[in-house]
């Protein structure tokens, strides 16, 4: 199976004209030229929902997406043509995707989503490409089945680090934060805090790739119940600032008290502003 999709309107064609206007000129717009603009869905208009996003640096035209269960997509022209390009692969649910910020051409693909509600698919790993998503291989971590966030050290493309929910349905012994050297041939796990906690985000400091933050999650979705459970004991933040040698979980200073649920977590490139969204309640 494989799909084109292509949108385009004449508001496309304004917002266009309109930038290469600016750069042009390299005049300031009015503030009130652009307060008509609105968000609007550039597609496509299949393959479910999405809780992956990567993007090329330093190039404002070429993105991918995740699909939960409609495979990796890709745009060259910022969203008015969108190609499938995961299609030859068994495995459909995207869970992460992140481009190697040294190698554009670098892109893993983390199969199984995290966001583990009623309808859910599981995957069977890691995936890489280094032809910019036209093949790909399977890298191993097979049965981690639902992959939150995967992070790529900024200098190195080889070195890259999994955040790993783990099966969906019970404890299992695949959750953690998983590290790889040597391009995805090998994986450490980095931090592992027992088979009923899973990670739920991963973060790395762009500038300062020596620190990372990981939420940790103990969770699993009964089959009873159409969402997973909010809270439970083992959940947290923890970081580290030696590359994964060491894990420190970071408490009270305005973190709340008691049991946590789900963590999401993002760092600033030199890795000292930290925002984290956290369910917890009493």
């Amino acid at each position: 199976m494989n799909h084109r999709v292509r949108f385009f309107s004449p508001a496309i064609a304004v917002l266009v004209a309109l930038v290469f206007n600016i750069s042009a000129t390299a005049q300031t717009v009015p503030p009130e030229l652009l307060s008509g603009l609105q968000w609007r869905l550039i597609g496509p208009f299949r393959g479910g929902r999405a809780v992956a996003v990567t993007g090329v640096p330093g190039d404002g035209s070429t993105f991918y997406f995740g699909s939960v269960d409609g495979g990796v997509w890709k745009t060259t022209d910022a969203g008015i043509t969108w190609n499938p390009i995961f299609d030859g692969q068994p495995i459909a649910s995207i869970g992460a995707l992140e481009v190697a910020p040294s190698n554009p051409n670098v892109l893993y693909a983390g199969t199984g989503e995290s966001d583990i509600r009623s309808a859910l698919s599981s995957g069977d790993g890691v995936y890489k490409s280094t032809d910019a998503g036209q093949t790909w291989r399977n890298v191993g971590l097979r049965d981690s089945r639902q992959i939150s966030r995967i992070v790529v050290d900024p200098r190195n493309a080889d070195i890259v680090y999994v955040g790993a929910l783990g099966h969906a349905y019970g404890p299992n012994d695949t959750r953690g934060v998983y590290k790889s050297s040597d391009g995805g041939s090998t994986w450490t796990r980095v931090l592992d805090k027992g088979p009923s906690i899973g990670v739920s985000d991963l973060a790395i400091a762009a500038a300062s790739p020596n620190i990372l933050f990981a939420g940790t999650w103990n969770t699993h979705r009964p089959p009873w119940s159409t969402y997973a459970p909010l809270q439970g004991p083992g959940g947290g933040l923890y970081r580290t600032t030696d590359s994964a040698a060491n894990w420190m979980q970071l408490t009270g200073n305005g973190l709340p008290d008691g049991d946590w649920g789900r963590v999401d977590v993002a760092v600033a490139p030199d890795g000292k502003r930290v925002y984290a969204l956290i369910e917890a309640g009493k």
